[in-house]
């Protein structure tokens, strides 16, 4: 379990960034169907989303700051990528139950490169190897498979998620290296060590959170939003590309019509050509 408040956090604090690349979001959120959209339990997510922002405020955030302050960015983005390495079974697994045969190959490679030669994901050989890193989870395959996302979730210290994909979360443990270290203490430490690495990481989109109007609704978008990409692999039309796409081809196809009305209508009205009034004389 020692990945699973991190990813939560990673989700609580990131998607606002998210929403502020487009404003309009949270006004019509184009990504998400009407059954993600509905947020059937707005009190008990207000309430636990309160929560979350007062104990990130008062614990995750000093310590983060604390993080940054000592910890030489190099060794921040070793640690990063180590925690990540252990993480990543989680990626090949669900490639592979989605039918991704190639990327889960290819991931599979990039585990073993990184956890080799990488020394056990300390640096990133794979990235440089043109074995660039995916994310996939358990929710992003029940997505693939049909099942509807459901309501919006905001669980207490977890974050962000959806009635679908919260029981999908021991799952990801259950995938996670970190979690089978047999000393409680090493787990408990990989946790906390993920906890503050991830979140001294998303120090800099604060601001973002906190100049929203309602803060709220910016993660709730922003998340429903980023996971409706992620399940569809970016694959998402748009309701803006939609209006755009119709108007754009029936003109395509009216235009030539009426240009080539025009060359005929010309001859009959220019006086230079009245031997060519004839034809339509009669």
């Amino acid at each position: 379990m020692n990945r699973l408040l991190p990813l939560a956090v990673a989700a609580l604090v990131l998607t606002p960034a998210a929403a502020q690349a487009a404003p309009p979001a949270p006004v019509a959120p184009p990504a998400t169907t009407p059954a993600t959209q509905a947020d059937r339990f707005e009190g008990f997510n207000r309430a636990m989303f309160a929560f979350n922002r007062v104990i990130d405020r008062v614990v995750l955030k000093p310590v983060a700051k604390g993080y940054v302050a000592v910890v030489p960015g190099p060794v921040r983005t070793g640690v990063s990528n180590f925690l990540g390495n252990l993480a990543y079974p989680t990626t090949i697994v669900n490639n592979l139950l989605q039918g991704k045969v190639v990327e889960g190959t290819r991931d599979t490679g990039r585990f073993l490169l990184n956890s080799t030669v990488g020394i056990g994901g300390l640096f990133d050989p794979a990235t440089r190897a043109g074995l660039a890193r995916n994310d996939e989870d358990f929710g992003q395959t029940l997505g693939a498979w049909g099942i509807p996302s459901g309501p919006y979730l905001m669980l207490p210290l977890l974050g962000p998620t959806t009635l679908r994909d919260a029981p999908t979360i021991p799952l990801a443990a259950a995938t996670d290296l970190g979690s089978y270290h047999k000393d409680q203490e090493v787990r408990l430490g990989l946790t906390a060590l993920g906890l503050v690495d991830l979140r001294a990481g998303l120090l800099p989109l604060d601001e973002t959170l906190d100049k929203a109007y309602d803060p709220y609704v910016f993660v709730r978008d922003a998340y429903l939003q980023r996971r409706e990409f992620s399940v569809r692999d970016g694959d998402v039309p748009t309701t803006d590309e939609a209006s755009l796409e119709d108007p754009l081809e029936d003109p395509l196809e009216d235009s030539p019509d009426e240009s080539a009305g025009e060359p005929a209508a010309e001859p009959p009205a220019d006086p230079a050509t009245g031997a060519a009034e004839s034809p339509p004389a009669p």
